[in-house]
């Protein structure tokens, strides 16, 4: 057994580590309601720039002078891991990082090559230690994104994908499902998806559908909106991602508090346990030392 000294120094640590994680716990949770209100907001503007980017491409006549649509045969797949810029967020990193490299099996097992992008250092840093060096990484906003930041990353991914470095995009992103529960998420954002009902959409019926008022001109409105519909996606990932770490960091902050205080109890009885045996044989030499003078 640990010397009563040792054991009361123990305590003293683990109640000290159990203020850090008490800090951070409530400094996480108030930065995750920050980052709830700016998701629950962005969603349905989201949702709206998808509906009206099909209205848009089902009144144009052609789909084929957007670069942003071009479907080509798959030789390399882009996958762009979002994690964040700190750790001690449970398996926050983990998880979207091994969900990564699922994917990246996957695609080398059907004979195509694999180009890395990240965001955030963690993923970033993973990455580099298994030899899969980031054609770009991002870093430094993870704990607050801004548009400006998506916008960057989407001229970039815009750049790369019209100098055909690949032909395929895949964004993986933490969704935000409430503050114990975030889903991993694989997404592909380049080509721009469209609706199924309008990929199989004749010439004939997006003719009919161009004789709609539309004004500006359908194919000269829908190239903007396309752009923008990137960055609003990758903005909104941004978004899902930032409130699902924050969750992650509160959640397990939480657990390493309760942790650190069945710790202390457990020191705690160890100290008492420790304490009574040092009395125990005091009074036994106490008694011998008697024993010995009668």
């Amino acid at each position: 057994m640990a010397s009563l000294q040792d054991i009361r120094r123990r305590i003293h640590s683990v109640k000290n580590t159990s203020k850090i994680t008490k800090a951070m716990e409530l400094v996480a949770g108030a930065k995750l309601r920050r980052a709830q209100v700016r998701i629950e907001a962005l969603r349905p503007f989201a949702d709206g720039m998808h509906e009206l980017i099909s209205e848009a491409a089902g009144r144009t006549t052609s789909l084929r002078n957007q670069p942003l649509l071009e479907r080509r045969d798959v030789q390399t797949t882009a996958i762009m891991l979002m994690s964040g810029d700190r750790g001690l967020a449970g398996a926050f990193n983990a998880s979207v990082l091994r969900r990564a490299l699922d994917e990246a099996a996957a695609e080398r097992a059907l004979g195509r090559q694999v180009v890395w992008y990240a965001v955030g250092r963690k993923g970033a840093g993973s990455l580099r230690f298994r030899s899969a060096e980031p054609r770009q990484s991002w870093t430094g906003f993870t704990d607050r994104p801004v548009y400006q930041d998506a916008e960057q990353i989407a001229h970039s991914l815009i750049a790369d994908y019209g100098e055909q470095v690949f032909d395929r995009l895949v964004m993986i992103f933490n969704h935000f499902d409430s503050p114990l529960v975030q889903t991993v998420y694989a997404t592909e954002v380049l080509p721009v998806p469209l609706p199924e009902r309008l990929t199989e959409m004749s010439a004939r019926d997006r003719a009919l559908m161009g004789e709609l008022l539309f004004e500006p001109d359908a194919e000269e409105l829908l190239e903007p909106l396309l752009t923008t519909a990137l960055e609003t996606e990758i903005f909104r990932a941004l978004l899902e991602s930032t409130a699902s770490e924050h969750g992650a960091r509160m959640t397990a902050m939480r657990n390493a508090s309760d942790n650190a205080r069945d710790l202390i109890d457990r020191l705690t009885l160890d100290m008492n346990r420790a304490r009574q045996a040092e009395i125990t044989q005091q009074l036994l030499e106490v008694v011998a030392g008697a024993d010995a003078l009668s």
